[in-house]
Order: structure tokens, then sequence, then C-alpha cells
């Protein structure tokens, strides 16, 4: 995967969680001035970061965060999420505190 440019690592990140999530990829995500995140469902934008090669440490901006949650606010979804790929094509979610508490409610209503 040597010399590829950092745009076929993020398609590759943005596609694969689009269809982990149900979602779909923006067009010309990071691209254009008035396009919010990288990936929408019905109620959550997800921002996608990716490493070009594995790495063991990723710093996290919280600008992403804070910048993701208000462009989720302003297109109207309920939730906002970044996604981290250390470049090892696993994903990882980071959402907020409610978000969680609330994922942590449907796991005790789901009957299991």
């Amino acid at each position: 995967m040597a010399n590829r440019p950092t745009r076929f690592f993020s398609s590759r990140q943005e596609k694969k969680v689009a269809k982990a999530v149900g979602g779909k990829t923006v067009a010309n995500s990071g691209a254009a001035r008035f396009v919010a995140g990288d990936v929408t469902t019905d109620k959550v934008l997800i921002e996608c970061k990716t490493c070009t090669k594995e790495q063991k440490t990723f710093t996290i901006k919280r600008d992403w965060i804070t910048k993701n949650r208000d462009e989720a606010f302003s297109v109207g979804k309920q939730y906002s999420a970044v996604v981290i790929d250390f470049g090892d094509g696993e994903q990882h979610y980071i959402i907020s505190e409610k978000m969680f508490q609330e994922w942590l409610k449907s796991l005790d209503n789901d009957g299991t």
C-alpha cells in the first residue's frame, strides 16, 4: 500500500464505517466548505480519522469532537461520533457520555 494518497485510506475507512453503521458516505467529505462529516445516518454524524500505516499511538484533537458535535446539530443530527483507525483496519468510536449512557440503557432493555 506504499505510495497511496491519504485520500485512498480515508475513503476506505469511510466506506467501511458507513457499511458497519448502515449509513452513507458524505460526498466530497473534507473537501467542500459546507459539507459536514464523513458518514451520516438518520441520527448520527460521523467524522473519520485514519492512519496511513499502523501506529501504536494517535493524537485526538478536541476540536474534531466539538466541530463534529456542532456540525451534527447544524444538520439536524441527534448524535455525533469520531471514528479512529490506527492503521490496522479496526475502528474505535469516540462518543459522548450521554450517547454511551443511552447505549448502556439499550443493552439493559434488550431482554437478555
